[in-house]
Formats: structure tokens, C-alpha cells, sequence
């Protein structure tokens, strides 16, 4: 690859002429960027054979040049004078919509992107200092070559397997679907009143995982100031604000909990792993996940992917009795790491470091381990809820099964689906291509029609015997159990993910945004009417309030009221009080309640205990951040 890079006071360009009868659909008139680094790009025939290394490369050598020069705005502008070897423009064309893909994910610069394939009139003003005009050429180096190829066999093997597909119904009738990609068009079933089982149906045909564009939750985590792209860090990696760290907490706290009254036992185990230890090896090449590497002073290391490798090496040294099966181990990976590919990285719905709740149920037999994917299907369904979505409405069901165990176990799978209450999308394989003979997962479909998975639990038939792990039978007989691995939430980031995204639906539908009451970091906002006069009884009233276990704070910034009401809106504030004179004398308030979108007159007791009928029996804490507003900071400036 070759680029000419030009610091720029500002650069103007507009389309004049279609270069290439393929050349992407672009409205016409010009377009002025200001204060801007413009990366004149060519890519090159070499770079055909290692698309997603030269996009790391290519990003790469701009931040670098970005760095060195204060430049916030990049404009990648393709060029082909730069060079006689081109790539065919359709690599050329997909290398420079990926870098520009990944800029806008991270959030680090302002990019834009001159389009591909036209010819282009340019203006463009150089700044003139020493450094204001670099060329660079260069490939990929052999460590993004590796990264790029470092996959595990069951990686590759998903993505050249065959599925067959179809959609169950609760009637336990199968139905063979099929989908037309252009038309947009299934064959098989009738998606009668199910908009979103249908739009899940084709994600998951259509097989592209990678954001065309921003997804909605990420405006609402950066404006709420919960989440935001951690530029100093690794792609998918997260900055969590106090309010942000907060809701991950609780929910955290919650699944814990629920999964520990249920029998599980609490462990933890180590973040990285011996890439040559034959067991852990093995399991690599069984996992659909790309790793992250460490060369530490003494070996190798991989960073885990899950809780399933501490737990496993656990098991192999316990001694186990038939009569003590089913065993539960249970643990909150904080965090699970996995390189997933640079477009597929979305906000907080695909990430690379991830918060996981993961509990291993070790049963004796088919018929055991059914019967606990029952019990553990009781108890997602019961998080889920309690977390505060609404199941099975806001989900859908995906089963992923081999036929042999289809033939052998259809009707306990019918009989989920039936529990499920609306029919499941289900992929079957002729062949098991990975550790676990049936899986199922519960998934969220966003504004984008991308879907992601939350709870998910599979039967796995491989890893007992792989790390050796026993139990001593009736007859007294070594034998291996088999396993299974519930993540009875999905991943904690992914749970944001999915309460943002259906408040972005409701808004989009005329229905208020808000987050589930027990989750929301203040529950009650006061604003005195004059912080001068009545600020001594929004004091008392906090004082009442959070002895009583309220999240309060106060509004005592010198703004009007209606300012500040309209800041408690955009801050999805549950309740609001405005006090003055007329509440000073008694028990009785005006309360603005949001979910509602109305005012209702209230005491401080009957809003108390509305607030703790609400959120009873889930995990409480105090405010994340000062009570008093005055004194609060701004993460990001987006907040009011």
C-alpha cells in the first residue's frame, strides 16, 4: 500500500464522472472539509492476500502521522496515481469502507471518505510546515499476517459448514426454510405477527455479522455518560463511566446471586493459559473464537475466551460420586477475551474484553443433563425477567443441533420450544462440528436487525474425556460426565447493549426511553425552586428519602427549574420533585413520574414504597456519583 498524507487547512472535492461502471452511488455537489489530515491512498496487488492485516497496518501508519500532528479530522481519499500494481477495485474499495468502518467505531477521529470509483475535481489548501506532506509504503508485517490467520479449526470449519434451517412452531411441527438473499424473501414458513423472528431468521441465513452503521445504543451509552471507546486501548475494549460501572455492577451482583441460590458453587480462576498444554490445546480447535496471544518470560499464554478452562482443570483433580451429580461450578469472568474481526466491533453488542457469567452443570447422562437444562432454562428465564426484559417478548429462540441428536431427542426439544411459547429458529448440521451435540440461545434483535445471543446453554460431549474429568458410577466404574455451560444472562456488556437498544425502539415507536427502575443511578431527583430558599428542604427531604434506601441527589445548580427538569428527562430520571413554598408545610408532592410521562400527587411514603414494591428482592447500592449536581463532573460533554 502507498499513501501521501497532506495536513491540510481544508480540502474540497466533488464528483465529476463515473471511473468505474461499479463505482458506489454518491450525491452530487461538493464537499469541504476543514482542519484535516487527508490520506491519499492506493491499494496494492500485494495487499490482495491479507485484506484484514493491511486495514490494521494502514490504520495503523495514520494514527501514528495523526499523533505526531494534533489531527483529529481524517479524510481517506483513494488514489490510484499513487501507484502502477493496483488491487482490483472492489479490494480497493473494501479495504478503505473497513478502515473507515473501524475509525468511526473507536470514535477517536472524525473520519470521512472521498467515494471509490469516481473521477473528483480537489481543492485542497497544505498547511506548509516540515511536516505537512509524508508518503509511506508497506505491507502488512508478519505479526498481523499471523493475527489475521490465528484462528481455531472449529472457526474455520463454521464458516465452510453446510446448516439446514428451519423454524419450529409450539406445535412441535418442523418446518425447512430457505432465504433469497436479494429478494429478501423466505421459502418454508409464514412469519404471520413474528417481525422479529423473521428479521432474526435472516441475520442468522444471511450469515454478515459486520455494522454498516452506527447501531442506536451507542449515542444513548456516550449520551447518558454510562460507556464510551477506550481510544488508549485495544479495539472492544471499554471505558466504563461511574454511572456505567454502576449498572454493570448490579446486574453482576444479580446473576450472582440468583445463580448461587440455585446451587452453584462460586470459583475463580486465572485470565491466561498454556497454549501447549494437550488438554487446553485441543479444546482451541473445538472453540469457534479467535485468541489473544501472550509470550510471557516462560511460555506462550492464551487469554481465556471463558470460564470453561479454569473450571474444567478444576474438575479433573476433584474426586466425584455419582450421588453428588449434578455439580454446578459457577463464575463471573471479569473479563473473557476474544479478537473478533475490526467491523463486527459494535459499541457494546460485540467486544473484545467481556464481562461473562458462566456456570458448568458436571451430570452423569443424557437423561440428567436434559433435566438440568430444564431447571437452568427455569432459572435464566427467571434472571432475564428480574433484569427486566420481557421473556420470551423481546427475545428469540435459536436452537443449533446435530441431526443425530434431533432424531434421538426431538421431543424434549419440542418441549422447550413449547415452554418458550412462540416457535424457535433451529440450524442443523449432518455432522458435529464442535464440542457440544445441542445448543440453544435466547438472542435480542436490535435497530439494525443485527441480532446478538444473551442466555445461551449447550451440551457439551467432548470436554469430560478431553480433560479427563471422573466420577465413579453405581458399579463403581470411572466414567466421564457430561457437561453443560449456561451463560444465564449472556454476556453483562450485552445486557446494556440490550436495554439500551429496546429504549432506542420505544422512542422510535413514541414510547419514553428509560432503564429498568432498579438499575436507573438515581431514582429520585429534587430541584429546589430556589437553591437560596429551599435548598435546606430538598436537604431534610434526601436525608428522609435515603434512609429509607432511596437513590436521591439534588439538583442545586443555579439554572431555572425547567432547565433542570429538562436535564432530569435527558438523564432518564425515574422521579423528579420540584420543591418550594407550597411543599414546605406538608407530606404531599407533585411527582414527575417518566415512565408515565405525567404528574401524580403523591406523600414521600406512597412514592417509597411504589419505588420498593418495584424493585423488590434486587441488589441495592448508594448513588454513583456526588448527590449534589453542582458538584459533579462531565465525562464526555455530552450530557446536559
Amino acid at each position: 500500500m502507498k499513501i501521501l498524507t497532506i495536513h491540510a487547512d481544508y480540502i474540497e472535492f466533488e464528483v465529476t464522472k463515473k471511473a468505474l461502471t461499479s463505482a458506489e452511488d454518491v450525491k452530487k455537489g461538493k464537499k469541504r472539509i476543514e482542519e484535516c489530515l487527508v490520506i491519499f491512498t492506493a491499494v496494492e496487488k500485494g495487499d490482495e492476500d491479507h485484506q484484514e492485516a493491511i486495514v490494521q497496518r494502514y490504520i495503523k501508519e495514520i494514527k501514528d502521522i495523526a499523533s505526531q500532528l494534533k489531527a483529529r479530522t481524517i479524510v481517506l481519499y483513494p488514489y490510484a496515481h499513487l501507484s502502477s500494481e493496483l488491487a482490483t477495485p472492489s479490494v480497493g474499495e473494501k479495504v478503505m469502507k473497513e478502515a473507515e468502518k473501524i475509525f468511526r467505531q473507536e470514535g477517536e477521529y472524525e473520519v470521512h471518505r472521498a467515494p471509490f470509483g469516481w473521477y473528483k475535481a480537489f481543492t485542497i489548501a497544505n498547511k506548509g510546515h516540515p511536516l505537512s506532506e509524508l508518503s509511506r509504503e508497506f505491507t502488512a508485517t508478519k505479526d498481523e499476517k499471523k493475527k489475521e490467520g490465528d484462528v481455531s479449526e472449529a472457526l474455520k470449519a463454521e464458516q465452510k459448514m453446510v446448516s439446514y434451517w428451519h423454524i419450529l412452531d409450539v406445535k412441535g411441527n418442523l418446518h425447512e426454510i430457505s432465504y433469497d438473499r436479494e429478494k429478501k424473501q423466505f421459502k418454508g414458513f409464514e412469519f404471520k405477527n413474528l417481525p422479529n423472528l423473521k428479521k432474526f431468521a435472516a441475520y442468522e441465513l444471511a450469515k454478515t455479522r459486520v455494522a454498516s452503521q452506527e447501531p442506536p445504543h451507542v449515542k444513548l451509552m456516550r449520551k447518558l455518560e454510562l460507556v464510551d471507546y477506550e481510544p488508549g486501548s485495544d479495539p472492544g475494549n471499554l471505558r466504563f463511566y461511574p454511572k456505567g460501572r454502576f449498572i454493570k455492577g448490579l446486574i453482576e451482583r444479580y446473576v450472582t446471586q440468583k445463580v448461587k441460590a440455585a446451587g452453584g458453587m462460586e470459583i475463580e480462576t486465572p485470565i491466561m493459559y498454556d497454549f501447549e498444554h494437550p488438554s487446553l490445546k485441543s479444546y482451541l480447535n473445538r472453540f469457534p473464537a479467535r485468541q489473544y496471544s501472550i509470550q510471557t518470560p516462560n511460555k506462550k499464554v492464551f487469554l481465556r475466551f471463558a470460564a470453561c478452562f479454569g473450571q474444567f482443570l478444576q474438575m479433573h483433580n476433584a474426586q466425584i460420586s455419582y450421588k453428588q451429580l449434578p455439580v454446578w461450578l459457577y463464575e463471573l469472568t471479569r473479563y473473557s477475551f476474544r479478537v473478533e474481526q475490526h467491523g463486527e466491533l459494535t459499541g457494546l453488542r460485540r467486544l473484545r474484553a467481556f464481562t461473562m457469567p458462566d456456570c458448568h452443570a458436571f451430570c452423569a447422562n443424557e437423561e440428567q443433563a436434559k433435566s438440568e437444562m430444564v431447571r437452568r432454562f427455569a432459572l435464566a428465564w427467571e434472571i432475564q425477567k428480574g433484569i427486566g426484559l420481557s421473556v420470551p417478548d423481546d427475545l428469540e429462540f435459536a436452537i443449533r443441533v446435530t441431526k443425530e441428536f434431533w432424531e434421538k431427542h426431538h421431543e424434549f426439544i419440542k418441549g422447550l420450544v413449547k415452554k418458550w411459547g412462540k416457535p424457535a429458529l433451529v440450524e442443523m448440521w449432518d455432522k458435529r462440528f464442535f464440542y457440544y451435540s445441542m445448543k440453544y440461545e435466547w438472542n435480542f434483535v436490535d435497530a439494525l436487525e443485527k441480532a446478538s445471543a444473551l442466555t445461551t446453554d449447550q451440551i457439551d460431549v467432548e470436554n469430560g474425556e478431553r480433560y479427563d474429568i471422573s466420577y465413579i458410577d453405581e458399579e463403581g466404574k470411572k466414567k466421564h460426565p457430561l457437561i453443560l455451560h449456561l451463560s444465564p444472562s449472556g454476556a453483562v456488556e450485552r445486557i446494556l447493549y440490550a436495554l439500551l437498544e429496546r429504549a432506542a425502539l420505544w422512542e422510535t415507536a413514541g414510547k419514553i426511553p428509560t432503564l429498568p427502575l432498579w438499575l436507573a443511578p438515581t431514582q429520585i431527583r429534587l430541584i429546589p425552586v430556589s437553591v437560596e430558599n429551599h435548598l435546606d428542604l430538598a436537604l431534610k427531604l434526601e436525608s428522609k428519602l435515603t434512609k429509607l434506601g432511596m437513590r436521591v441527589d439534588i439538583d442545586d445548580r443555579v439554572e431555572s427549574v425547567g432547565k433542570r427538569i429538562r436535564s432530569a428527562e435527558q438523564e432518564w430520571v425515574p422521579y423528579t420533585i420540584v420543591l418550594g413554598e407550597k411543599e414546605a408545610g406538608g407530606n404531599e408532592f407533585v411527582v414527575r413520574v417518566r415512565e408515565k410521562g405525567e404528574e401524580i400527587t403523591m406523600t414521600g411514603d406512597s412514592l417509597v414504597n411504589q419505588i420498593k414494591e418495584k424493585i423488590k428482592e434486587m441488589p441495592e447500592d448508594t448513588l454513583p456519583l456526588p448527590r449534589m449536581l453542582s458538584k459533579r463532573i462531565s465525562f464526555t460533554g455530552l450530557s446536559s
